[in-house]
C-alpha cells in the first residue's frame, strides 16, 4: 500500500481524481479543486479493487472528474468502469522529464501529477470509452494483422528451407505458384527422417500447413470486420478507395465516442495528417506532421493511392496543383487531410449516441 496522505475535507467539495495505473496495481491520488493533496492509496486491478477505489475517492468530496494514466492499456478497463459510473475521463499523458528530474518520480507522485493535469487544464482528451463496436473492430483488426504477420513469417521461412534443401526437390516445386506450392507442400507425406530430404519435407509440410490455416483465420478475420463495418457505419465503406482494413483503421482511431472531437481538424491531428506550423521571423511554413497515429496515417495513404490510380476527380487535383509547382509529396499530404476532412463527417453521424440508440432500438 502507498503512503496514505492524511487531510479532512468536507463531503460536498468537489475533489479530482488521479489515476496511475499499473498491471497488477492502480494508484490513485485525490486533489481538491483548490490543488490541496488530499490522499493517495493503492488499489488491486480487480472489479471489486475498481468498486473500492471510487467509494475511497467519494468519501473525500463530490467526484466528477478523473484523469487516467493509459486509458487504452492497462487503464482501459478502469476508465470503463468509471465511465459506467458516470466520471468523466481525461486521458493524461506521462509528466514531461523536467518535472520528473524536479520532483522525483513514485507511482503517487504520478497519481498526483495526473489530477493536478485535469485540475489545471492541460488533459483536455476526453478518453475512449472503449464499449462498442469500435473497440470489438480493434480486437479483430489486432488479431488478423497478429495472424498477417505470422503467416509472412511462415512463408519466409518456408522459402528458406526451399533454398537449403537438395536441388531435386527445389527443383520439383520450382514452377509452382505461392497456392500450388502450398497445397503441394502440405500434401507431402512424411518419411522416416532418416536423410536430410525426410526432415525437409515433414518440415515444408507443417509449414505450408500453418499458412493455410492462418489464411482461413485472415479470412474469417476480414469477413467479421466487413459485417460489424457495415452495421455500424455502412457510408464509410461506399466511398471511393475505402475497405474493410483502412475503414477499421479510421474508425479505431476516432474510437467509440468520436463526439470527444470538437472538429474534423481535431481528427485530422489524430492522424497525423494536419499540417504543422514551422514559421520564423519573415519565413512563414509549415511542416509535415509525424505525430498521430502512424496507422490511421497509412489507411489515408491507402485511400490516397487508390484514388490517385482511378478516381479522375482526384487526378485532374492532382494534375493542376503539379502545374502549380507542388511535388507529389505535397500533394498527397494534401489529399490526405482532404480525406480525413471526408470521412470525418460520416463516422461521427455513424457512432454518434442518437444513431447509435436508434441502430439498437
Amino acid at each position: 500500500m502507498t503512503r496514505a496522505v492524511a487531510e479532512t475535507v468536507r463531503v460536498d467539495e468537489e475533489i479530482v481524481l488521479g489515476v496511475d495505473t499499473h498491471a497488477d496495481t492502480h494508484v490513485a491520488a485525490v486533489v481538491t479543486a483548490l490543488g490541496r493533496l488530499v490522499a493517495t492509496e493503492s488499489f488491486p486491478t480487480t472489479a471489486a479493487g475498481y468498486a473500492t477505489l471510487l467509494t475511497w475517492a467519494r468519501g473525500h468530496g463530490k467526484l466528477r472528474r478523473a484523469g487516467v494514466e493509459g486509458t487504452s492499456s492497462h487503464g482501459v478497463a478502469l476508465n470503463r468502469y468509471l465511465l459506467g459510473q458516470e466520471i468523466q475521463v481525461f486521458e493524461v499523458n506521462r509528466p514531461n522529464r523536467a518535472t520528473r528530474r524536479r520532483r522525483g518520480k513514485n507511482d503517487a507522485v504520478d497519481a498526483e501529477n495526473a489530477a493536478r493535469a485535469v485540475l489545471a487544464g492541460q488533459a483536455t482528451a476526453i478518453a475512449k470509452t472503449g464499449d462498442g463496436a469500435v473497440e470489438m473492430i480493434r480486437l479483430f483488426k489486432m488479431a488478423k494483422d497478429s495472424a498477417i504477420k505470422a503467416r509472412t513469417q511462415t512463408m519466409n521461412q518456408l522459402k528458406a528451407v526451399l533454398t537449403r534443401t537438395d536441388p531435386s526437390l527445389r527443383d520439383s516445386l520450382k514452377e509452382l505458384g505461392q497456392a500450388a506450392l502450398l497445397r503441394t507442400c502440405a500434401a507431402f507425406q512424411p518419411g522416416s527422417l532418416g536423410v536430410i530430404e525426410d526432415a525437409a519435407i515433414a518440415v515444408l509440410r507443417v509449414l505450408a500447413l500453418r499458412i493455410l490455416a492462418l489464411t482461413e483465420e485472415i479470412r474469417t478475420h476480414e469477413n467479421v470486420l466487413t459485417e460489424i463495418i457495415t452495421g455500424c457505419a455502412p457510408r464509410l465503406l461506399e466511398r471511393h478507395g475505402v475497405g474493410p482494413d483502412t475503414a477499421a483503421c479510421l474508425l479505431i482511431t476516432a474510437g467509440d465516442n468520436p463526439e470527444r472531437l470538437n472538429s474534423e481538424a481535431a481528427f485530422a491531428a489524430l492522424c497525423g495528417v494536419n499540417p504543422i506550423e514551422a514559421s520564423s521571423g519573415k519565413t512563414a511554413r509549415h511542416r509535415l506532421n509525424r505525430g498521430g497515429d502512424r496507422r490511421s496515417n497509412s489507411a489515408l495513404y491507402t485511400v490516397v493511392l487508390t484514388r490517385l490510380g482511378r478516381d479522375q476527380r482526384t487526378r485532374d487535383y492532382a494534375q493542376r496543383r503539379t502545374a502549380e509547382g507542388k511535388s507529389k509529396k505535397e500533394i498527397i499530404r494534401c489529399l490526405k487531410r482532404y480525406v480525413a476532412r471526408e470521412v470525418f463527417p460520416i463516422i461521427r453521424e455513424a457512432l454518434s449516441p442518437a444513431q447509435t440508440s436508434s441502430a439498437t432500438a
